[in-house]
């Protein structure tokens, strides 16, 4: 068997490995719902997401390895790449609309979709879970997988890609967030709906790290320890404050 490398910078997982063109990550509960969908998505031809490739003599799921940079590590996402991760994004949850999530194996959703949807999202898609080289855009991370909605999914990811920081400036990410929602192509309705999305999912994160610290529970009581939880209870401020900026954004001349 080839070495073993630790892979670093996941915060859900436990000791995270790459052997050879492999990644090899801790089995839990939620492993069999996620190599569901990640065999769902390679099956209907979704290259944005790592191919399932079962379990190794450790019991450990195993995974394609992606080459590449995380999209983090890189400067500021430009207009047309914003565009790009919104039609990413929509092309994923097309693909979603057709998966019977298995019998025996259920997704769990840390910061439930207020509407109570369906559909079978990522929940964690951001900047830090994105790997890009010269052929392909892959999202990874897939362990907190489970029901959500377009609108909730796709308000999350505003809130890592656009980004929005709480010293933002409105006229600057206005226009950014249109980007990513016109490659993605919501209809007037979802534009409509979409900031107060963004807002609810923002604030939620910040909910999660405060009850995490209460708690104990990890990872949320570290990242909350770290500082992270200042980060998005001041987004979310930032954005509820700039609801009709984002408004007029999206809708100006649509």
């Amino acid at each position: 068997m080839e070495a073993e490398e630790v892979l670093t910078g996941g915060n859900v997982a436990a000791q995270v490995v790459r052997v050879g063109s492999t990644v090899r990550k801790p089995a839990t509960f939620q492993t069999p719902f996620v190599a569901a969908v990640l065999t769902h998505l390679a099956e209907n031809g979704f290259a944005g997401a790592p191919r399932s490739l079962g379990r190794d003599e450790q019991g450990r799921h195993v995974l394609e390895y992606v080459p590449g940079v995380l999209a983090d590590a890189d400067p500021g996402f430009s207009l047309s790449e914003l565009t790009q991760v919104g039609r990413l994004i929509r092309e994923l949850h097309d693909v979603m609309e057709t998966f019977v999530p298995p019998a025996d194996a259920a997704g769990e959703s840390l910061i439930p979709d207020p509407s109570n949807g369906k559909l079978i999202c990522h929940n964690d898609l951001a900047p830090w879970n994105l790997v890009r080289n010269d052929d392909r855009w892959v999202f990874i991370d897939w362990d907190n997988a489970g029901p959500s909605s377009r609108l909730w999914d796709l308000g999350y990811a505003a809130a890592g890609f656009v980004p929005f920081m709480p010293w933002g400036d409105a006229t600057v990410d206005g226009p950014r967030l249109r980007a990513l929602v016109d490659g993605y192509g919501l209809d007037e309705d979802q534009r409509q709906a979409l900031p107060a999305q963004i807002a609810g999912h923002t604030r939620g994160m910040y909910d999660l790290l405060v009850r995490g610290s209460r708690t104990g529970e990890q990872p949320w009581a570290r990242l909350h320890a770290e500082g992270h939880a200042n980060h998005w209870g001041q987004a979310a401020d930032y954005i509820e404050k700039h609801h009709d900026a984002w408004l007029s954004a999206l809708l100006m001349d649509y």
